[in-house]
C-alpha cells in the first residue's frame, strides 16, 4: 500500500541581518559649534594685530573638538574638521607671532643704529661748541637721546626729547589730582594709602617715514621717586581724564597728546622726576616734575 506524497509546509526563513538599514547619524551640533570657532581662531591668529583672539579661540575649539568626536550617534566630520584646523591653526599663528617679533627686532635695532650714528655725528661735528657752552649741549644731548640728562639735574618741563622716529615733551605735572581721577570713572580705585594720584600730560609727535604709521604705545613716561623707585602707569589700573590715546596711529608730522595717571607717594611727590622713553630701546631722558 503506498500513500500519496505529502507537500512540505513551507520553511520561514529568518530575516537578513543587513535587511534594515542602519539609523541615521545625528548631526553634531558640538562639533558644528567647534568647527566654526577653530575656522574663525585660524582667521585671527594669521592676523598680527589680533593674535591674541586666535590664542583664546583654537584651544577652546580643539577641547571643543575632542569632546565632539566621541559622542555616539552623531556624525564625526564636524568635530575631527575642528580638530585638524586648531592644530594647523596654532602652528600658523605660532610662526606670524615669530615673524612680527623678529620684524619688531630689526627694526629696533636699526633704529638704535640710527640714533647711534646721529649722536656720534653731531657730537664730533659740535665739539668746540660743547667747550664754550657746555650746558646748552648738555640740554640738545639729553633731547637726542636722553644719554645727558640726569635724576641730579633733569631737563626742565616742555624739553623735546627726541629719538629716530618720536618726539616727545611733557607739558605739565598736576599732583594732587585725586579728586580728579575718582571723578572721571566711577570703576576708578582710591590710591593706596600714603599715595596720591598725579596727572602727566605730554604730547607725541612721530617723525619717522614708515608709510604705514606707527603707534606710540612705547613711548613711556614713568615716575621715579626721591630714593630712586620707578613708578609706571601699571602701578594705577585707572582712567584718566583726557587720557592720552597711545593705540592710535601716527604717520609723519602727526601727533597725539594727553594725560596718563601716575600714583605717586604724598609726601614726597615733587622730589621725584619723571623718566621719558622716547622709543622701546632708547634711554630714559629725565625730567623735572616742576
Amino acid at each position: 500500500m503506498s500513500y500519496p506524497p505529502q507537500p512540505y509546509p513551507p520553511q520561514p526563513y529568518p530575516p537578513h541581518p543587513y535587511a534594515q538599514a542602519p539609523a541615521p547619524m545625528k548631526k553634531n551640533t558640538l562639533g558644528l559649534i567647534a568647527m566654526i570657532l577653530a575656522i574663525v581662531g585660524f582667521v585671527f591668529a594669521c592676523v598680527p594685530g589680533v593674535l591674541i583672539i586666535g590664542w583664546i579661540l583654537l584651544p577652546v575649539s580643539f577641547i571643543l573638538g575632542l569632546v565632539a568626536v566621541f559622542r555616539k550617534g552623531e556624525t564625526k566630520w564636524q568635530a575631527v574638521t575642528a580638530i585638524v584646523v586648531a592644530v594647523v591653526g596654532s602652528i600658523v599663528g605660532a610662526l606670524v607671532f615669530v615673524v612680527v617679533v623678529a620684524d619688531a627686532v630689526d627694526e629696533a635695532v636699526s633704529q638704535a643704529s640710527e640714533v647711534e650714528s646721529t649722536v656720534a655725528g653731531a657730537a664730533g661735528d659740535d665739539e668746540s661748541a660743547a667747550d664754550s657752552a657746555p650746558a646748552a649741549d648738555s640740554a640738545s644731548g639729553a633731547a637726542a637721546g636722553g644719554q645727558d640728562s640726569t635724576r641730579d639735574n633733569p631737563l626742565p618741563l616742555g624739553t623735546e626729547i627726541k629719538s629716530s622716529e618720536w618726539t616727545v615733551i611733557v607739558n605739565s605735572v598736576t599732583f594732587s589730582a585725586t579728586d580728579a581721577v575718582l571723578a572721571e570713572n566711577m570703576f576708578n580705585d582710591p590710591p593706596q594709602p600714603g599715595m596720591e594720584y598725579a596727572l602727566v600730560n605730554y604730547s607725541v609727535t612721530y617723525t619717522g617715514d614708515d608709510p604705514d604709521g606707527q603707534s606710540p604705545v612705547f613711548v613711556s613716561v614713568a615716575y621715579v621717586t626721591a630714593d630712586g623707585v620707578t613708578i609706571d602707569g601699571t602701578e594705577a589700573l585707572v582712567v584718566a581724564p583726557q587720557e592720552i590715546d597711545v593705540l592710535t596711529t601716527l604717520y609723519n608730522g602727526g601727533s597725539v597728546s594727553g594725560n596718563i595717571v601716575l600714583e605717586v607717594p604724598s609726601a614726597t611727590a615733587q622730589d621725584g622726576v619723571l623718566a621719558v622713553q622716547p622709543g622701546l630701546i632708547e634711554d630714559n631722558a629725565f625730567v623735572a616734575v616742576k
